[in-house]
């Protein structure tokens, strides 16, 4: 698992079936590169969130049968990034 932000929110109206009608957000790392991630929590633009990856993203969506490999596990309450 890893702490990333979320940048914002990412539309794509033709997808692959298998990402069905997942909410998809623009994610910034501790290096700041930016990743994509599927989202069943509804995180918002500026929450702090972890994330599961590689293929135990799939099983943090309602249906494992999604094609992720990045998947937002939970939004955090409260967080210090400085340490």
């Amino acid at each position: 698992m890893e702490i990333m932000q979320v940048m914002g929110n990412l539309v794509c109206t033709q997808r692959a079936d298998g990402l069905g009608h997942m909410h998809l957000r623009i994610l910034r790392n501790d290096k700041g590169k930016k990743l994509v991630a599927v989202d069943p929590v509804g995180a918002r633009e500026g929450n702090w969130v972890f994330t599961a990856s590689g293929s135990a993203a799939r099983f943090a969506c309602p249906n494992p049968a999604t094609q992720t490999d990045l998947t937002i596990g939970g939004i955090i309450d409260f967080w210090s990034p400085d340490g």
